[in-house]
This record gives structure tokens, sequence and C-alpha cells, in this order.
């Protein structure tokens, strides 16, 4: 595992489970809200082709990087995420499932990967974390990091355009107050992707909740 958090000044974060006390219980419960699920209908949507580099920045405790060696073995798969110990459990179920994704230490909004190194870049359930500047910032460093013509896919919880205070958002924090599906699309196109669009809408969390599935390219 390389650790990509060295050459940036320490800064906060919050964890795949929000505590890391809750951290043993965070693959159950984002099962059984039915996170699992939403993140193979994102795998399903895009089309992943032998040989090809593939980022899952925010990978948490690995599902989704591991979920898409066992889908597509010969896929070369990077799971990036700033929390040592969620990676430590990800390298953990990943032997159990004798898969081997690299699981590097780092923010996805200063990723120290090389221009043009990737053909598809995912995030699940993990931008609401991010304030404003991040968010945007992440969307920049995806672009650069994108090959031309590649996509990013994007899966996570939406905020209601409407509503003063709302499940989420007392859920999680502030954060996630303008993470709306337009928010979300609109600082796509200021990071310069092309091709943006939402692919889909689903409820959450037996009902309480949307999640939104988003896609942007990079020009070709």
């Amino acid at each position: 595992m390389a650790d990509l958090t060295r050459q940036h000044p320490p800064r906060e974060f919050v964890s795949a489970a929000g505590h890391d006390w809750l951290l043993p219980l965070y693959d159950l419960i984002t099962k059984l809200i039915g996170a699992d699920e939403a993140r193979e209908a994102l795998l399903e949507q895009a089309d992943l082709k032998p040989g090809q580099r593939v980022l899952d920045i925010g990978c948490g405790t690995g599902t989704l990087a591991i979920l898409m060696k066992q889908r597509h073995p010969e896929l070369q798969v990077v799971g990036l995420d700033p929390d040592a110990k969620a990676l430590a459990h990800g390298r953990r179920k990943a032997e159990r499932a004798r898969v081997w994704p690299q699981f590097d230490q780092g923010f996805s909004n200063a990723l120290g990967y090389a221009s043009q190194s990737f053909d598809h870049v995912f995030s699940s359930f993990m931008f609401h974390h991010l304030d404003d500047d991040r968010k945007l910032e992440t969307m920049r460093e995806v672009h650069r990091v994108l090959r031309p013509a590649s996509h990013f896919h994007l899966l996570d919880f939406i905020a209601s355009e409407s509503e003063e205070r709302g499940f989420l958002r007392g859920l999680f924090h502030d954060h996630v107050k303008n993470n709306t599906e337009r928010c979300l699309l609109e600082l796509a196109g200021e990071a310069g992707f092309v091709e943006i669009r939402a692919v889909a809408r689903k409820s959450a969390i037996f009902g309480l909740s949307q999640i939104a599935y988003c896609e942007a390219a990079v020009p070709s």
C-alpha cells in the first residue's frame, strides 16, 4: 500500500463509518441499507474492458474495489482512502475473497497519480462527506487523472432541493445540504467534464432518502 498523504499537511477527514468505533459494523450497516446492491448497479453501468486501469476514490473498506476484481479479474484496480483503518479492513476482506486490488492511502482532492493514467474513476457514497471546495477540487483531480474519452462514475445520497432540513441532513452533517443532483452535475461541468448526466435515481434507506447515479466524460 502506498501512503500518498505524506506529501500534504495533516488534515481531518470523515471516516467511512463516521466514527472509528463503528468501523466493525460498517459493512453490515451498508449491506442492510442496500449500498452493496447499489454499487453493483453502478458497476454494471460502466463499459469496463480487459486491461483497463480503474480508480475507486473514497473506497472505504474496499467493497467496490473488491467487487470489480471479482467481476473483472483482468482490470487493474486501485482503491484510495485517507482512513488507514478502513484500508486495513479492506485488505483483509480482499485476501479472504482471494483478489488483490491495490489499496493506497490518500485524499480525493490531491490524487498522487500521473495525469491521464486511468480509464475509469468511481466514487460511491463519498461525495456527501466533502465540503463544497473539496467537491470541486476532487472533480478537477478526477478529470486530470482520466484519459481522454474516459468516464467518471458517481453514486451518492442526494439532498432534496426543497427541504430546509431532511433525513440526510440529520443523519450526516452540514456538508450534505449542497449534495444535490444539480450541484454535482454543475461541479462536473465546472471541472471540465462533458456528456454529464444523471443515469438513474432510486430510493434508499428504506425509502427515507434518494440516491443518484451520475456519469461524466473527459473530452476526446
